[in-house]
């Protein structure tokens, strides 16, 4: 390969831009209109426009991409991850274009990425497993039954998806059926189909993954255990690696699965093999991710292992770099920077960065896809960066840990970092004996924090903005003095009157998905009433009082923070 088309954007698509120059390869950007001013489209050698649109419009749609690579003259193309990173039909499109796919072939991410057929390769090779739907549930009714059979609780999940999108897990029958729609609209929103499976949720369960490589001359490497336990709502906040804690057997165990799975499904390219482990040692394989892993870093620092030069090089036709799996070189963290309000419940928080001044010094890296004055939009993954530390142990990890994250400050947005500076400091993570946390510790255990205060954005000096000249993206800026304010008539003031003190308003900026409540209802304080969708996740709204409900806001529509959204009498 040549020029490297990276069909991604943000941290990742950045990521793949340095391991592209570093293996002597050009790098072709993408980017839709939120992004026109983004930090991957200004770094990369050349970055074409996908238009406005949602995903589905932009960074999903296979046509256009295919399009951009033809024009920009590339010869392959790296799907990063998320967005198509997992679709077969992607694969295809690009062999099929006479490209070069950075990724295993097209049937294998089909075999695997059915999350049922790959329960099925588990079982064949003798992988550990727990009782699972005999595929995808047709209706919440399924979904309910199965839960009956096989008792509670069951994890709900995108039977075509990854990266706890499309996952719910149920702990009451009664809620069995709503989560089950819930999971199937996050799935059709992030993968483009709705299908979903259940199956058996262990009791406290860690998260442990292992890392795979394999070439097309029949090599396959486990790079080595990652642990990824702590999460909220599903999705991963720290990962590190070697997983802690873990016996040999237990190792064992999960690199002779991992191995064996993927040698069984003809794996090539970079994948991770996910374990759930009980808190009582029992392990049963979750799932395969046919792509490069967020947490792929931790690996990298504790092998010395590029893992996204590797997957060039396995593209290429070449064998891997290295034979057996190395001797782990210490301990590693990652922390993923979101924009989020940890103390608002997680809630996405889309914005301007005023200030971005991240830390540095020994055993700190940084890998990020934002900048002072970037903009985090609402319609994506709410990862801004990711904070990897690393040190001759985990408890050195931990302390060079501590002193990066009290360094990191960002400011115009809510962020994670509150979040990780008290956890690295709580008994159940920062044990030398043992890991106490589990997938679900921070919404049943953690003692939380407070909320971030509200920030509001300050003036630029100026205003930056783009030009496209044959496609390809140019950026201008001009100075805000040259501009003038909206005329008054076409402002709009508006004061808080009696009235709209009893109106139930939005928390975030995103798409109202389903009321869950009928106009004129009557409602309690606590009661969920309202879905919205932000940065790729559902947030249930809850109603703050009491009373009849009066909708105000229709299913579909965009709402921005503190919007109306019902009134509640």
């Amino acid at each position: 390969m040549k020029k490297l088309l990276i069909a991604n954007r943000g941290e990742i698509a950045i990521r793949i831009i340095r391991a592209a120059r570093d293996y002597g390869v050009s790098s072709v950007a993408i980017y839709a209109d939120p992004d026109a001013s983004s930090l991957h489209a200004a770094m990369a050698d050349e970055a074409f426009g996908l238009g406005p649109g949602r995903p589905s419009e932009t960074y999903l749609d296979i046509e256009k991409i295919i399009d951009i690579a033809r024009r920009a003259g590339a010869d392959a193309v790296h799907p990063g991850y998320g967005f198509l990173s997992e679709r077969a039909e992607f694969a295809e499109a690009v062999i099929k274009a006479g490209l070069t796919w950075v990724g295993p072939r097209p049937e294998v991410i089909r075999m695997l990425g059915d999350k049922v057929e790959a329960r099925r390769i588990a079982q064949k090779v003798g992988a550990p497993l727990v009782k699972g739907s005999d595929g995808p549930l047709g209706s919440a009714a399924e979904a309910v039954a199965f839960a009956r059979t096989a008792g509670l609780p069951i994890a709900i999940k995108a039977a075509f998806g990854g990266g706890g999108r499309g996952m719910k897990v149920a702990y009451q029958l009664d809620e069995v059926g709503e989560l089950f729609s819930s999971a199937v609209r996050e799935a059709t929103e992030a993968f483009g189909r709705g299908d979903c499976y259940a199956e058996q949720f262990l009791s406290r369960p860690r998260h442990i993954e292992a890392q795979v490589m394999a070439d097309t001359h029949g090599n396959i490497v486990v790079l080595g255990t990652r642990d990824c336990t702590l999460q909220r709502r599903n999705q991963k906040l720290v990962e590190e690696a070697p997983a802690p804690f873990l016996t040999e057997d237990q190792s064992d165990a999960i690199h002779t699965a991992a191995r064996a799975i993927c040698q069984e499904a003809g794996y090539t390219g970079a994948g991770t093999v996910e374990f759930l482990m009980s808190d009582d040692g029992l392990i049963s394989f979750l799932e395969v991710n046919t792509r490069l892993q967020v947490e792929h870093p931790v690996t990298e620092e504790t092998t010395g292992v590029d893992i996204v030069i590797e997957q060039l090089r396995v593209a290429d036709g070449l064998p891997l770099s290295v034979s057996d799996t190395p001797v782990a070189r210490g301990h590693a963290f990652e922390f993923r920077i979101n924009a989020e309000d940890p103390g608002r419940g997680f809630l996405p928080s889309p914005g301007k960065i005023l200030s971005f001044r991240p830390p540095s010094g020994p055993g700190v890296r940084i890998d990020s896809g934002v900048e002072s004055g970037s903009v985090v939009p609402g319609l994506y993954d709410s990862m801004m960066a990711k904070l990897i530390v690393t040190g001759a142990t985990r408890q050195q990890a931990l302390v060079r840990a501590r002193r990066a994250l009290a360094e990191f400050n960002i400011e115009g947005v809510a962020s994670v970092l509150s979040f990780h500076r008290a956890v690295v400091d709580e008994p159940a993570f920062a044990s030398e004996d043992r890991l106490g946390v589990y997938t679900t510790w921070i919404e049943q255990e953690f003692a939380g924090i407070p909320p971030a205060p509200r920030t509001e954005p300050a003036d630029a000096e100026y205003v930056r903005g783009f030009i496209e000249i044959d496609g390809k993206r140019h950026t201008v800026a001009i100075p805000a003095s040259f501009l003038t304010l909206a005329p008054a008539s076409s402002m709009k003031v508006t004061g808080l009157s009696a009235a709209e003190s009893n109106a139930l308003r939005a928390p975030i900026a995103g798409v109202l998905r389903q009321w869950l409540v009928d106009d004129g209802a009557e409602v309690a304080k606590g009661d969920p009433v309202a879905v919205i969708e932000a940065m790729k996740m559902e947030t249930r709204i809850i109603a703050e009082r009491s009373g009849r409900i009066s909708l105000l806001a229709e299913v579909g529509a965009f709402v921005e923070p503190d919007a109306d959204l019902a009134m509640i009498q």
